[in-house]
């Protein structure tokens, strides 16, 4: 009878751990992506009490179906690890993230996340601005400046760490870039575009740049201008401006160099704290670039 149960009892066992072994697997909507990208990624998994996910970009997430932001191209191995009791099953498989036709650069801050279009018209804001990015110089800086309805600055190395009161709008990398005006680019609404000091070249500030936000603009608005610039507005610029208003006062005075095409709403948000004298937040806005590639 005793050689009976044993064989029992160790089939009982086995069987047992076979049925707690997790199954790890899980799904890609599609296998290739364009940076920016969200990944959804839905877990098909059974038997498993917790996950841990990693994306393959040092990003991580314990969620069962995780949502992750790829913002390098690369080919990258999304690993799954589904975990019950003691047991660990891996499922992994790869995806391709591919570089943007668009030079695209997020910029971070408490209020949410804008995306910047680059503008390859003017090569020399570009590179430098995607140059200072990369190096980090803009990591922790403040939006320094801030008015409603107008526009939010930053770029000032010396806001890094300010204290409360500190007078701001000076710093820079100590060199100035070229102006770069060009017809198809204006100030509407997220124009961005870079800051200066008064000159005649009407040089721009070697790290300091605005975001537009704006006001409402009319034709009588655009007519004057024009008079005033002797240049003219095609009718998609005329539209934009009607439609999202902006700063036109400042065409062919500042080069814009970008736009932000993502995060409208984070400008309006920036916009609507409250500012010292100095037009600097009391709560300090702080920001990081990342260049999206």
């Amino acid at each position: 009878m005793k050689k009976l149960i044993f064989p029992a009892l160790f089939a009982a066992i086995a069987l047992s751990s076979c049925a707690v072994k997790p199954v790890a697997d899980f799904s890609i909507p599609v296998q290739k992506f364009v940076a920016p990208a969200e990944v959804t990624f839905t877990n098909t998994s059974i038997k498993a009490d917790t996950y841990a996910w990693d994306f393959g970009d040092g990003g991580t997430s314990t969620d069962a179906n995780p949502t992750h932001r790829y913002l390098h191209s690369g080919n990258y191995t999304v690993t799954l690890h589904a975990v019950k009791g003691s047991k660990t099953v891996v499922k992994k498989q790869m995806i391709q993230v591919t570089a943007p036709e668009r030079c695209l650069v997020e910029i971070e801050t408490e209020f949410g996340t804008m995306t910047a279009e680059l503008y390859n018209a003017t090569p020399k804001h570009r590179d430098n601005f995607v140059k200072l990015a990369e190096e980090g110089y803009y990591e922790d800086l403040l939006f320094h400046r801030v008015i409603n309805g107008f526009m939010l600055q930053g770029g000032d190395p010396q806001s890094r760490n300010a204290p409360a009161g500190q007078p701001l709008g000076m710093g820079g990398p100590n060199y100035q870039i070229p102006a770069e005006f060009v017809d198809s680019l204006f100030h509407v609404k997220g124009a961005l575009a870079a800051a200066r000091t008064n000159n005649p070249e009407k040089k721009s500030s070697g790290s300091q740049f605005y975001i537009v936000q704006g006001s409402p603009v009319n034709e009588a608005m655009l007519n004057q201008i024009e008079g005033m610039r002797g240049f003219h507005y095609s009718p998609e610029q005329r539209k934009a401006y009607l439609e999202l208003g902006g700063t036109p006062h400042l065409d062919r005075e500042y080069t814009v160099f970008g736009r932000v095409i993502k995060g409208l709403d984070v400008i309006d948000k920036i916009a609507a704290t409250q500012t010292a004298p100095g037009d600097r937040p009391v709560k300090d806005v702080k920001m990081k670039i990342r260049v999206i590639k």
